[in-house]
């Protein structure tokens, strides 16, 4: 049994990893593509150690280069009322005055546009802020075409392949689902690239996984079927465009872990879930023909009569932020075998 169909059978059957996760590895520079590149010349060279041994950064204390010398003049002290007195403190209205929340993009128009923006200002859209650029997105109307998102994530991707240096990078691939996992919530130690579309299916994925090709990434995560289910795709073709995806990527990415996750439930009466569950079967045995890693979403997010859970759900399909949290989980835990499986492999390949 391989590493990877290891990571399927324990998430599968909700078993608990038996290796504790790593400690997050800080980003090296700053968000900046520009350092991003400049990373590259300053990366350190990991450790590798049979025991995988949590570090931590220490900083030296700094201290003064003068010599110590004993105060001849006292300075005056001045009375605490007296300072008290000079500062401008604020008023009890402005104190109890609500501030406003943060203005996050709420349509994929709006996430477009802002998306867009940090792109021309050399940032990476999953390291910055949510409420970033809002002068460029709070009041966009115009709507982008499907090959707009698709020429948008091109170019995302060639600029994290560009100034990725030694840093891990994780994927996610799939539909609107995927593209509006909050970046906040996206765990900590990889660069993050969301390569997810809104009402994209199987078929439109499996055509536009070139357009990351030339990324290094750790791990890919593939969330696709349920706008196949919407449209009336049968399960033979959903499968079959999953396996291809799963090969494809294999081939572009041969150190890369690809895991499949499991089509999550929904409340729609036009998809039984009896039928998801099926799929979910099944593609837990694709992932495991095909060297692929499968990540079991599904019972996380079902409640007892098998629907997706009221209280992780907006509309009966999509995430809300509870929503969001629970797949964070998921994540976590299997970035956190994805980052020891890799350690375990490179120390292999050093004692052959």
């Amino acid at each position: 049994m391989g590493d990877p169909y290891l990571l399927a059978a324990s998430l599968l059957t909700g078993g608990q990893m038996l290796t504790p996760p790593p400690p997050a590895l800080p980003l090296k520079g700053t968000d900046t593509l520009l350092a991003l590149n400049l990373a590259q010349s300053n990366a350190f060279e990991p450790l590798v150690t049979q025991k995988i041994i949590p570090t931590v950064e220490i900083t030296s204390p700094e201290f003064s280069q003068q010599r110590f010398s004993p105060q001849t003049d006292t300075p005056p002290i001045t009375p605490i009322l007296a300072a008290a007195a000079t500062e401008i403190l604020p008023s009890i209205e402005a104190l109890l005055k609500p501030k406003p929340a943060n203005l996050l993009p709420s349509s994929g128009t709006q996430l477009f546009y802002q998306r867009l923006a940090a792109l021309k200002a050399g940032k990476i859209y999953t390291r910055i802020p949510a409420d970033s650029f809002q002068s460029t997105w709070v009041k966009a109307r115009t709507k982008p075409t499907y090959e707009q998102w698709k020429s948008l994530l091109a170019k995302e991707a060639k600029a994290v392949a560009e100034g990725q240096g030694s840093n891990r990078l994780a994927v996610l691939v799939g539909d609107s689902i995927s593209l509006w996992f909050p970046t906040e919530r996206l765990p900590a130690g990889s660069l993050w690239l969301n390569q997810g579309i809104s009402g994209d299916t199987s078929p439109g994925i499996l055509k536009r996984l070139s357009v990351f090709s030339q990324t290094r990434p750790d791990a890919i995560y593939v969330l696709a079927g349920i706008n196949d289910l919407r449209q009336g795709a049968t399960d033979e073709a959903i499968l079959n465009n999953l396996r291809q995806i799963v090969r494809r990527l294999r081939q572009n990415h041969k150190s890369s872990s690809v895991i499949l996750q499991s089509i999550l439930p929904t409340r729609l009466d036009a998809i039984p879930n009896s039928r998801i569950r099926n799929l979910n079967q099944q593609l837990a045995d694709l992932a495991q023909r095909e060297g692929a890693g499968y990540l079991d979403t599904h019972s996380r997010f079902s409640d007892i009569d098998g629907n997706l859970r009221l209280d992780l759900t907006t509309d009966g399909l999509h995430l809300n932020r509870r929503g969001y949290e629970v797949w964070q989980l998921a994540l976590q835990q299997a970035d956190s075998w994805v980052a020891v499986n890799r350690s375990t492999r490179a120390y292999s390949s050093l004692r052959r």
